[in-house]
């Protein structure tokens, strides 16, 4: 039998892009362009994809790992400010597993030289499967591939 637990944590990310909130925003409002930075690392098959960018709307990945595990991401978006602020809740399974629930607001403020992004999460991490370290720490490699995005030349 699996040992339940909830394990409650919340962090902050803080980042300075040479953009303005227009295209930080863009970069999660629009599919196309939020594939080619919001992803997996090499190796991963994505199995199922969704994506409905929207105070209601959902979005969903379903990834396969090299070793053969499953992973998935489930959001609801319930709060949008173009250009400012999006609230959404999401919950991350890990195989068969529930793995955590959290909920993200992102806040876009134009500041000399580009935006000031943060991004606060709280999560409910269940049974061990994940931990708030490891979400922080996997929160901050996808927020430096946003970076590494908004950045490159055109």
């Amino acid at each position: 039998m699996t040992d339940r637990s909830s394990i409650h944590a919340s962090f902050t990310i803080e980042r300075t892009f040479p953009v303005p909130p227009s295209a930080v925003f863009q970069a999660f409002a629009d599919q196309e362009t939020k594939a080619r930075w919001f992803g997996t690392d090499e190796g991963w098959e994505k199995l199922e994809s969704a994506f409905d960018f929207r105070p209601g709307g959902a979005e969903t990945d379903l990834s396969r790992a090299p070793d053969g595990s499953l992973s998935g991401f489930n959001v609801r978006y319930y709060d949008i400010v173009e250009d400012e602020r999006i609230v959404y809740a999401y919950d991350m399974s890990h195989d068969d597993s529930r793995a955590s629930l959290s909920i993200t607001t992102i806040e876009l403020e134009a500041v000399d030289g580009g935006t000031r992004f943060t991004m606060t999460e709280q999560g409910t991490f269940l049974d061990g499967i994940h931990d708030a370290a490891g979400r922080e720490e996997g929160s901050n490699w996808v927020m430096d591939q946003l970076g590494a995005f908004l950045t490159a030349p055109a």
